[in-house]
Formats: C-alpha cells, sequence, structure tokens
C-alpha cells in the first residue's frame, strides 16, 4: 500500500476510533462513574483520557511507514 493510501485509511481509521472511544467512555463515565468518590471519578477519567493514546500511536506509526 503506498503511503497516500496508508494515511486516507489512517486517518478515517483514526477518527471512527477516537469516535467511538470518546462516546464509550463519556457513557460509561456518565452512567456508572457519575456516583463514585470523587477520587474514583478522577482515576477513571484520568485513565479514561489517556487510554486512547497507544492505539492511536501505533496507527500513527503505520501510516508514517516509509512505502
Amino acid at each position: 500500500m503506498r503511503l497516500r493510501t496508508r494515511k486516507l485509511v489512517g486517518t478515517i481509521l483514526l477518527l471512527g476510533f477516537l469516535i467511538a472511544y470518546s462516546w464509550a467512555a463519556v457513557a460509561v463515565g456518565a452512567g456508572r462513574i457519575a456516583l463514585a468518590p470523587p477520587l474514583a471519578q478522577f482515576a477513571y477519567f484520568l485513565t479514561a483520557g489517556l487510554l486512547w493514546v497507544p492505539p492511536a500511536g501505533f496507527l500513527i506509526r503505520w501510516m508514517q511507514r516509509p512505502d
């Protein structure tokens, strides 16, 4: 696959992943975590806020791989 095509596919996948991930994180945060103690809420939102980084990093690394 050429670099240009890989970037297009990767961008579409990354946007889809981020949209789905953010919806899931918000759904869990609004449902179960809303009633949790403040420290548990902080831990959840810190974890959920950083958990998307490794998959996005792998996808970006794949997109930048030379031909």
